[in-house]
């Protein structure tokens, strides 16, 4: 017995679409924001810019499979079926490392709290940035930014699950009914 519709909470193609879409959105803006905001939350160089880097490549595929789902792509729905284990992969080694080293930099967050937001004073010395952090991180304290930051990690990390489930699923709704096709023919 085959199930067209199992475990699909949208319609496939179009809902596909949608959830790409959103995956697209909110990797963007959270790859932008970590690109600007990121030295006031990590203090190694290149951490910030490398958790930006993967939001933006999984930005980069939301965009590639929905186009794919518009299209009506075999061929790139399969590619996409392919690119997603990779980057679910490596966003929940980002994601682990983000909480361990958002953890290990919370006396440094909490400096620049006390200090009028300024950016830690190493990365400055370091030529990381300057300027404030954002008034929201220190508002909202440590452990409801950690929260947050937790939440909303496993929640991009369902939502790949998702979507790679998805892709793998049209293709396979594709061949199904082709293979129909041709067998009432």
């Amino acid at each position: 017995m085959w199930c067209d519709n199992c475990l699909l909470i949208f319609p496939l193609r179009a809902g596909g679409i949608v959830w790409a879409t959103i995956i697209f959105l909110y990797s963007f803006i959270g790859g932008i924001l970590l690109f600007h905001y990121g030295p006031f939350l990590f203090f190694v160089y290149p951490e910030w810019q490398i958790y930006g880097g993967v939001s933006l490549a999984v930005a980069l595929t939301a965009a590639l499979t929905a186009l794919a789902l518009a299209n009506r792509s075999y061929i790139w729905a399969r590619a996409c079926t392919v690119l997603w284990p990779f980057l679910i992969v490596i966003s929940a080694i980002r994601d682990i490392v983000m909480i361990v080293e958002l953890q290990r930099g919370k006396e440094k967050i909490a400096w620049e709290c006390a200090n009028g937001g300024q950016l830690w004073t190493p990365s400055v010395a370091a030529g990381y940035g300057s300027g404030n952090a954002p008034s929201t991180i220190c508002t909202t304290g440590f452990a409801s930014l950690n929260t947050a930051f937790i939440v909303c990690l496993l929640a991009d990390l369902v939502f790949q699950v998702y979507m790679l489930f998805i892709t793998w699923r049209y293709p396979k709704r594709l061949e199904h009914y082709a293979d129909v096709k041709y067998e009432r023919a």
